[in-house]
């Protein structure tokens, strides 16, 4: 009966190792990118829901909007500014008014031709006092929103109101009795105050007969 060779058992055993070794460098590989791609996952989905977050946010500021021009019970309810006719367009500002400028806070003329539009320029993210621009969910129409808890958007939507006038085909220019309609532009945030939703809309105020 022959033997092992102790040298050879030793050379297995030494392979062996090796092997085993590589193993182990592959199984903590593959368990660190699977971890990888969970967290990638996670964080996605995080930053998914931050940006529904902020687009509900925006759509509630286009609402608020809405009733803002329309009817608005508040104490300082402007809705009586907007009309669909003989509209006195002097309530609205070039670079739009601002929070210090009564009714006039966030009403825009809007940028002339070749210009950038007004809604590019203004900062939504100014919550002064007396330089914002861009008027908070609920100013002119008292309604509530819950920020800062939970899911809940880091700060209130803000919108702006551009004025616009409609002439029918061939009509003049100076026609005074020409219709006027709004475009809204609201900005909601995220509960990361980073994380913003642009929304727009067209808005005509439709005067009630009798």
């Amino acid at each position: 009966m022959k033997r092992a060779n102790p040298a050879s058992c030793k050379k297995c055993s030494g392979a062996s190792l090796v092997v085993a070794l590589l193993m182990l460098v592959v199984v903590m590989m593959l368990g660190a990118a699977a971890a990888q791609v969970a967290l990638q996952g996670e964080k996605s989905s995080r930053s998914e829901r931050d940006r529904q977050v902020a687009f509900q946010a925006a759509e509630a500021a286009l609402l608020d909007a809405e009733i803002d021009i329309e009817s608005s019970q508040a104490g300082n309810s402007r809705s009586d500014l907007f009309k669909e006719k003989g509209l006195e367009s002097h309530q609205f500002v070039s670079g739009c008014g601002r929070a210090s400028s009564g009714h006039s806070f966030g009403l825009c003329q809007p940028s002339a031709f070749g210009q950038a539009p007004v809604w590019l320029e203004v900062d939504f993210s100014d919550d002064s006092a007396s330089s914002a621009r861009a008027v908070p969910y609920g100013y002119f129409t008292g309604q509530s929103m819950q920020v800062r808890v939970g899911s809940a958007p880091a700060k209130l939507p803000r919108y702006i109101i551009e004025i616009f006038r409609y002439n029918e085909a061939g009509a003049s220019a100076n026609n005074r009795d020409a219709t006027f309609f709004f475009r809204v532009t609201a900005v909601g945030f995220g509960m990361k105050e980073a994380t913003r939703v642009v929304l727009q809309t067209f808005y005509r105020k439709i005067e009630k007969i009798g």
